[in-house]
């Protein structure tokens, strides 16, 4: 017997996928007098900042596993709202490429999570190659 869902309509859904992503944000550090206490470049303190997953989102959301979030996914009712806050990970994975500390992390949830990304090895490009040089003959 198939468990009942958790979640009946994608606006519900949309409320506790809104709400991950908010809890992802952190919040403003502020001192005594209630100013924010900037870093040594200016830029305001966030506690309890988190990138956002998509195993945290499923987590949050009150789904026991990412596979749970891919099943609702799955449902014609739920597709478009699953996948766009698959693609906001996605677009944080991403963007961390472009940062020394995070894109071995970045690459590797890319890879293993989204549709579309994988690494070109050396032998996978002479096989380009071969079949680019064939196609232009």
């Amino acid at each position: 017997m198939a468990r009942p869902l958790k979640y009946k309509t994608a606006e519900e859904l949309q409320k506790a996928i809104d709400a991950y992503f908010l809890s992802c944000e952190g919040e403003l550090l502020r001192d005594d007098d209630g100013n924010p206490v900037l870093n040594k470049w200016g830029a305001p303190v966030m506690v309890g900042q988190k990138p956002p997953t998509v195993t945290g989102l499923a987590l949050s959301i009150g789904l026991a596993s990412r596979q749970a979030l891919l099943n609702y996914q799955g449902r014609k009712a739920f597709n478009d709202t699953i996948t766009r806050a698959k693609s906001r990970c996605e677009e944080y994975a991403e963007s961390r490429l472009y940062d020394r500390d995070g894109a071995m992390g970045a690459k590797f949830s890319l890879i293993n999570n989204f549709k579309g990304w994988k690494e070109k090895t050396d032998e996978s490009k002479d096989k380009d190659d071969v079949i680019r040089i064939l196609d232009d003959i």
